[in-house]
């Protein structure tokens, strides 16, 4: 039954290409031909930085596409990849209470399914979105050869592909992790705009408190409050702990899971005892 729903999800989802589009494909389009003006305009800039004593810094080694996979890694879950993955789930968590269509499906199969169903397909379209920003990395780097005539190479030690592949994950996991919040939004407001908005709010309110708050408060960005209070300063610590192979990871980890799994609990709670007959 988890499996038929999600079935029914995904085919809905694959047939809104306009959501697809800003979810999934805006962000990697964006950086692929803004990547490519940079380099051009960086080549173009390369005679008056040599005049004004600047040495050129693209020079002639050899371009390493290994390089592509590291920021692929990094930037993967960046804040607009995650703002523009709001669309995708707000569509999901709340599309049925904008359309009036859950008295249509709540028949046939159980609201636990229904909720997990959402929630895998979420997951699968950030997948998605992670592996074309990555291809869009891959331009950004070939274009940097193209333009600037230099060759390419591959080199990645075996350390670095498991880098890769905790931090990768970890991307995924904050753009679920962010997500869960639209979800709580949508069940509980029925709207559309509030699982758009509401996580946008919070994220923003976080980043703010993040920068300025923790000094105002006297927190350290390691302790408990901090790393609990701020889900995007718990995943930056995570990635900072697997970068340099040492560090606190309880804590962040702790903070990723419970924003996780608390908004999710709450939602399929809260949903299980709604009244969908007019919905």
């Amino acid at each position: 039954m988890l499996v038929d729903a999600f079935r029914s999800e995904a085919f809905r989802l694959l047939r809104n290409r306009m959501v697809l589009f800003w979810s999934v494909l805006f962000v990697p389009l964006i950086f692929s031909i803004g990547g490519c003006i940079y380099h051009l305009m960086a080549k173009s800039r390369a005679p008056d930085l040599a005049e004004a004593g600047i040495p050129p810094s693209m020079g002639s080694a050899p371009v390493n596409l290994g390089d592509a996979l590291t920021l692929g890694a990094d930037a993967g879950s960046n804040g607009v990849i995650l703002v523009m993955m709001l669309i995708a789930a707000a569509t999901l968590y709340a599309g049925d209470y904008r359309w009036e269509s859950w008295r249509l499906i709540s028949a046939r199969n159980t609201r636990p399914n229904m909720i997990l169903g959402k929630v895998g397909v979420l997951k699968a379209v950030g997948v998605a979105a992670m592996l074309v920003f990555l291809a869009a990395c891959f331009v950004f780097t070939v274009a940097q050869a193209i333009v600037f005539d230099r060759p390419l190479t591959f080199s990645y030690a075996a350390a670095d592909w498991g880098r890769f592949a905790l931090v990768w994950l970890l991307g995924l996991v904050r753009i679920v992790q962010y997500a869960m919040i639209a979800l709580l939004a949508a069940v509980l407001t029925r709207s559309l705009l509030a699982a758009l908005f509401v996580p946008f709010a919070l994220g923003f309110v976080q980043s703010i408190f993040g920068q300025a708050g923790l000094p105002l408060l006297g927190w350290e960005p390691g302790a408990w409050s901090s790393q609990l209070v701020l889900p995007g300063l718990a995943y930056d610590t995570l990635k900072a702990a697997i970068g340099s192979g040492e560090g606190d990871v309880v804590r962040p980890l702790v903070s990723l899971a419970l924003w996780t799994l608390a908004p999710l609990i709450a939602a399929a709670a809260w949903f299980q005892r709604q009244d969908l007959s007019k919905e």
